[in-house]
């Protein structure tokens, strides 16, 4: 059973680390198919995304995400549901201003139907 429990896990956090990448990479496609419909993505400044917003904020380009790595990232296998935890540093140019900081994050991914999204996502600013 662990054995299973921690393929999930892995899976995950790799699954996880594309989602990244795809936002950097700026794949809409690929989160398209990531993120889940009813996604709440609840950025560090405590500000809401839907999947359609924050999608729609980095096609119009006023978020556009220029790395986001992540580090230390654990996994919780529940199933049909695995919750990430761990730090990312994210790069990101808000309205043409650029920003960085780092993050301690919890991200969900639900397995629906064969195919695992991301659910939700809620981050905290580490200290500067």
């Amino acid at each position: 059973m662990s054995d299973t429990m921690s393929n999930n896990g892995d899976r995950i956090i790799a699954l996880d680390k594309e989602r990244m990448q795809a936002m950097a990479d700026k794949d809409i496609a690929k989160l398209n198919d990531l993120l889940c419909n009813e996604l709440i993505y609840t950025h560090s400044s405590a500000r809401l995304d839907t999947k359609q917003s924050l999608i729609g904020a980095m096609q119009s380009g006023a978020t556009v995400y220029t790395a986001v790595e992540p580090s230390d990232v654990q996994a919780q296998d529940l199933g049909d549901a695995v919750v990430l935890t761990g730090v990312a540093q994210i790069s990101v140019e808000v309205n043409g201003a650029p920003n960085q900081f780092g993050v301690r994050f919890t991200d969900v991914y639900q397995n629906q139907g064969g195919t695992w999204r991301m659910v939700t996502w809620q981050s905290t600013k580490l200290p500067e």
